[in-house]
């Protein structure tokens, strides 16, 4: 069980980096194992990934999430119902340069170890990163 937080700088002014991040349609664009998010009934999601865990053969699998869009402070939070408790916040706040974004990821989860879920935070933030900058050109 744990908290996890970080940040990164993605080069994309707040307002457009909101925007893309707040379109639940593009989670699988930075996501890796995320192949699909269909948003339904206000703030439900339905998401499709891709796992491939150790001790068991990949597939995919499909469950519900929610994702709560707050646009004063431009600010996501989300989660997933179940055992592990996941859920988390997304915090975008003005970089260096009206250019620039810090973009702050704070996780809770029972789930996994410390090492693994930090990796995949990092991967995460990695990939939001390149997916929006992509994206802004």
């Amino acid at each position: 069980m744990g908290d996890y937080n970080d940040t990164i700088t993605v080069t994309v002014a707040p307002d457009r980096l909101f925007a893309y991040l707040a379109d639940v349609e593009n989670l699988p664009a930075y996501l890796p194992r995320l192949t699909s998010a269909r948003p339904h009934g206000g703030d439900q999601v339905t998401v499709t990934a891709h796992i491939d865990p150790p001790d068991a053969p990949e597939k995919d699998v499909t469950s519900e999430a929610w994702i709560h869009v707050i646009e004063d402070g431009k600010t996501l939070e989300w989660g997933a119902p179940g055992e592990h408790d996941y859920h988390g916040r997304l915090q975008i706040d003005p970089g260096d340069d009206a250019a620039t974004s810090r973009l702050t990821v704070q996780l809770h989860t029972d789930s996994t170890e410390g090492a693994q879920v930090d990796h995949g935070l990092e991967e995460a933030l990695r990939g939001i990163k390149n997916a929006a900058e992509a994206a802004d050109r």
